[in-house]
């Protein structure tokens, strides 16, 4: 499994309250959104700042930095590692359909 994707972020649209002060340095939570069909610019998918649940269930704007684009694949698309819950054991691996629709997630 293996893939390229470029992007581009425009860095004046990143909202400054937004940046996490790290150990190591600073962070912006994004996400990142490829789509199957590309749009009327040739893009895949949108690079957007991260929301939390309530702000995609009060459906606030997003905060759009960039696209990307896939250049090159070798035709498998990656699955999620698989994540700890509370009691400390493993769950199955889940596609990336069930997480987004476990996560009320609007787009």
């Amino acid at each position: 499994m293996a893939g390229i994707i470029t992007g581009s972020i425009n860095l004046t649209a990143i909202p400054k309250d937004k940046i996490i002060d790290g150990k190591k340095g600073k962070y912006l939570p994004i996400t990142i959104t490829i789509n199957d069909e590309v749009d009327q610019y040739k893009n895949q998918g949108p690079i957007v700042v991260s929301q939390t649940k309530e702000q995609r269930e009060n459906k606030e704007n997003r905060t759009f930095l960039g696209n990307i684009n896939v250049v090159w694949t070798d035709g498998n698309f990656p699955s999620p590692p698989p994540r700890e819950n509370n009691s400390g054991s493993q769950p199955e691996n889940k596609t990336i359909i069930d997480d987004m629709a476990s996560d009320d997630l609007p787009f």
